[in-house]
């Protein structure tokens, strides 16, 4: 086994530090809804879009899980995706131990506060969780699977395709669970119907337009790790 095919190289690493970074990102976001205000108006969402915090950085988790299943095949994805899925279990262990643990008279930050910001409601981790696993493992499939018929060309297609349905699969698990079904079964007040419609479009549309965008970026990034890297796995055959 030659030394490229053993040792991690440094763009490997690198997505695959961008894409836990943006997933332990959005853990720790996803509970507050922000609000902005825009210079039309939409269905639904009106001149106003409403989205869970963790919307741009899950959005970077796609961006980065194209990159890599393009560069390093559809296992080598595989592999990342879940194994950061059980990652996130460690993340919310290490955080519910910190909030539990007894806090100093002279600590800046005090324990309820810590609570309330960093420990995520039950509603929240359940919807988040689900809508991983299914999303991101759906989004490697389906990026692998028009590559398979499209061959190496039309990365564009296949960054779109594949983002741009597993984001609406996201966002719809993620929302109707953590904002309605949940809560609903713990006997728990619900967010308006009309508020959870305006969730979805508007984490959808945020998400979307980010797709849309990366695309160039996504060419770039598979463009200069192909020319830097002598790797053979490089260029998602090898590594299948």
């Amino acid at each position: 086994m030659s030394d490229s095919t053993a040792t991690p190289t440094i763009p490997q690493v690198t997505l695959i530090a961008v894409f836990v970074t943006g997933l332990v990102t959005a853990q720790l976001t996803a509970a507050k809804v922000l609000s902005f205000s825009i210079p039309f108006s939409l269905p639904v969402t009106g001149s106003e879009l409403v989205l869970p915090g963790a919307a741009v950085a899950y959005a970077v988790t796609f961006f980065a899980s194209d990159c890599y299943t393009e560069l390093y095949g559809k296992r080598a994805a595989q592999i990342v995706v879940n194994v950061a899925f059980a990652m996130n279990f460690l993340v919310l262990a290490l955080v519910w131990s910190t909030a539990v643990a007894p806090v100093a008279p002279t600590s800046p930050v005090g324990g309820e506060e810590f609570s309330d910001v960093l420990l995520p409601a039950t509603y929240v981790v359940a919807g988040s969780l689900l809508a991983y696993v299914v999303s991101q493992n759906w989004d490697v499939w389906f990026f692998h699977r028009i590559r398979e018929v499209t061959g190496a060309e039309k990365l564009w297609l296949r960054n779109i395709a594949s983002t741009g349905t597993s984001q609406a699969i996201d966002t719809v698990i993620f929302v109707s669970i953590a904002f309605a079904i949940a809560p609903a079964l713990a006997g728990d007040d619900v967010m308006a119907l009309s508020l959870i419609a305006s969730l979805v479009v508007g984490q959808y549309l945020l998400k979307l337009s980010i797709a849309l965008l990366d695309t160039p970026v996504v060419y770039a990034v598979v463009r200069v790790v192909r020319e830097k890297t002598d790797s053979p796995h490089v260029g998602g055959v090898a590594a299948e």
